[in-house]
């Protein structure tokens, strides 16, 4: 997920109940491109058990061969190129979701990336631009490369995130890729018992987890005990004020002023607000804090005291009219 997945946040999923896999923000592979130190670092500094592949968004060939080329020279798991990103700035380049309308160049990226990586090439995609016309040309591209893994979120590009997940894509993808390239389902994955049920249904590979780890970072440890026959953990506020607290702190900077330290934290309290079932009370003031001071006297009164601390959270997130738009890509349970 840009901007959100980085190194602080992998450490607060890790003590709460790592995935079996990270993924990182996106490298932006372009001609004047360097690897990002605060991206690599995700990599080279990874606090957890789990392996981590790098991710790229480009679409010129020089550029991704180079890109390539020097991040094998890090301890990587493998490769993963962006065919998701539905941002209109993305695909209107011609990268992210934009490469879904062109198969042949798929091809050809996706041969050359081949050419230079002895490991694992992945692939996140969604079903298709505008429509699913290209699904099966691009699944037997994927094929014809020998891609290793292939993560699947169920909507178009155009779709973006607010219309209903295509489900049944996973189970074409799974029956025509056979045993040559395993599949994880992506897609409005909410809770541990939905990741479980759609993995089992479609009989993907697992899941890959995005928007659903920001508000329940204790999702994959859920998912684990209810695989081995527990109940499974059910956070409460008094264990969200902690988790507020934690990613305040991780994410601040010397180099950030205040409010707008206050604001990137508002992009992830957009999705933890909606663990919150008050009718987005909640998210109303937070969204109207300027300083610190505020916010964490608005963590304070929703989140702790005799009131609140034990109440549980609902697992469902809170239904509103108003949709956030969320970062991309995530993390995975296989």
């Amino acid at each position: 997920m840009q901007d959100v997945t980085g190194l602080s946040f992998m450490r607060l999923i890790a003590e709460r109940g790592e995935p079996d896999l990270f993924f990182t923000e996106f490298f932006r592979v372009h001609a004047n491109s360097k690897l990002s130190p605060e991206i690599l670092s995700s990599i080279t500094e990874n606090p957890t058990k789990s392996p981590v592949f790098a991710q790229i968004i480009g679409e010129n060939i020089d550029d991704i061969n180079r890109t390539v080329s020097e991040l094998m020279c890090y301890p990587i798991a493998g490769v993963d190129l962006n065919m998701g990103c539905p941002a209109p700035r993305v695909y209107k380049k011609n990268v992210g979701g934009g490469l879904l309308k062109d198969p042949k160049k798929i091809n050809q990226i996706l041969h050359a990336m081949r050419s230079r990586i002895d490991g694992n090439l992945t692939v996140k995609m969604r079903i298709g631009f505008e429509d699913d016309n290209n699904f099966e040309e691009i699944l037997n591209v994927i094929l014809a490369n020998k891609v290793n893994l292939l993560s699947l979120h169920v909507r178009t590009v155009k779709g973006g995130y607010n219309t209903p997940p295509q489900y049944d894509f996973v189970e074409k993808a799974v029956q025509y890729l056979g045993d040559e390239c395993p599949v994880l389902a992506n897609g409005s994955i909410e809770t541990a018992r939905d990741a479980i049920l759609l993995r089992e249904r479609f009989d993907s590979l697992g899941v890959m987890i995005g928007r659903a780890a920001i508000r329940n970072p204790w999702i994959f440890r859920q998912i684990r005990e209810i695989e081995d026959g527990q109940a499974p953990f059910i956070p409460r506020r008094a264990d969200l004020h902690t988790y507020c607290l934690q990613l305040y702190d991780v994410l601040s900077r010397p180099s950030i002023e205040e409010r707008k330290m206050v604001s990137r934290m508002k992009k992830f309290l957009n999705y933890i607000g909606l663990a919150i079932h008050d009718d987005g009370v909640f998210l109303g003031e937070m969204r109207r804090a300027v300083t610190k001071s505020e916010l964490f006297a608005i963590f304070d009164r929703h989140l702790s005291g005799e009131v609140f601390a034990e109440r549980p959270l609902d697992q469902k997130p809170l239904k509103l009219d108003r949709k956030i738009k969320p970062p991309e890509q995530g993390y995975c349970h296989v």
